[in-house]
């Protein structure tokens, strides 16, 4: 067995974008993004989260940035050979995505982007490609904030997947008459459905993505 010092984070789970090399851990001290925003709303200390990354298959653990009082990280994923980093600063009502350079051992920003941006940090996330800062809002919508700001009403069971260009592909799914998932391809100005592809898209670890049928 191996021994992993984590810094008390106990669950640890893959990166999204990278093939095995990374997993990441956080210890949610103030529950999730959106919930660490309501604190501060309504006049609550917000205790900053622990955000670790471990590299497998050495198990070397790296803590890139450390939160400080008011400040908060959301989901990370991996772009580019880099980790990249959410991170909201409450008091200072600012969006910060930052990348870090395991080899160069360097954290440097990305972008800042003004919290009043966004009506809130409800499903506040990092996306592809490119690099995205998007929102799926409780309103059944979706909004894109950075690097070009785009907002149209989708599907209350739509999820999104990845952009290809002017396209933005999300998952869709029914129960009635019959459980059925399909693919929705919309375009990114004006949220239209372009096409409408039956099945389930997965991400293989090469890059791939298959859609079973």
């Amino acid at each position: 067995m191996k021994r992993i010092e984590t810094q008390g984070i106990t669950y640890i789970e893959p990166l999204d974008g990278n093939r095995g090399e990374w997993y990441c851990g956080t210890d949610y001290a103030s529950g999730d993004l959106y919930e660490a925003q309501e604190l501060f709303q309504d006049g609550h200390p917000v205790s900053q989260n622990k955000l670790i990354f471990v590299h497998y298959p050495d198990g070397r653990a790296v803590e890139p940035i450390a939160a400080k009082q008011g400040q908060y990280f959301g989901r990370p994923i991996f772009y580019q050979g880099k980790i990249t980093i959410l991170l909201v600063d409450f008091p200072a009502g600012q969006i910060r995505i930052l990348q870090y350079d395991d080899a160069l051992g360097q954290t440097s920003p990305v972008v800042e982007v003004p919290l009043s941006a966004v009506k809130d940090c409800y499903n506040l996330m990092l996306e592809t490609s490119p690099l995205m800062l998007a929102r799926h809002g409780m309103e059944d919508s979706f909004q894109l904030i950075w690097p070009e700001r785009v907002s149209f009403p989708i599907g209350a069971r739509e999820t999104f997947l990845f952009r290809d260009g002017e396209k933005l592909y999300f998952s869709s799914w029914k129960e009635e008459p019959e459980y059925l998932e399909e693919i929705l391809v919309r375009n990114i100005s004006t949220g239209e459905i372009m096409e409408r592809i039956p099945g389930t898209l997965m991400f293989m670890p090469d890059g791939q993505k298959w859609v079973l049928t």
